[in-house]
């Protein structure tokens, strides 16, 4: 299992992202805009510095679902190796089955 605090930072960021996701496209568009003068994409550059480095989409960290453990992580069924494995062989994953020959 996870630490606590460990998880607890990845949800407090997940919704950081989620509050500052329209305002850092917006900003990141003017950014890219060739077509606009080169003052104002700085002042959009400034402007996307000084927001929270949480609010970055690339801060998240995939985590279980179950355990919490940030490797070895499955992106499909939002958990662990461990945790997989664990739960199909109990027979609580749909169409997963222990394999034997």
């Amino acid at each position: 299992m996870a630490k606590t605090s460990a998880v607890e930072k990845n949800k407090r960021r997940r919704k950081t992202v989620a509050q500052h996701a329209a305002k850092r496209a917006v900003l990141k568009a003017t950014i890219m805009n060739q077509d606009l003068p080169i003052e104002d994409r700085f002042k959009a550059t400034i402007k996307l510095a000084s927001l929270p480095r949480d609010g970055s989409k690339t801060r998240i960290r995939n985590r279980c679902e179950v355990t919490g453990r940030p490797r070895a992580f499955y992106r499909k069924l939002k958990m662990s190796r461990i945790a997989l494995r664990e739960l199909g062989n109990l027979g609580k994953v749909p169409g997963i089955v222990k394999s034997s020959w």
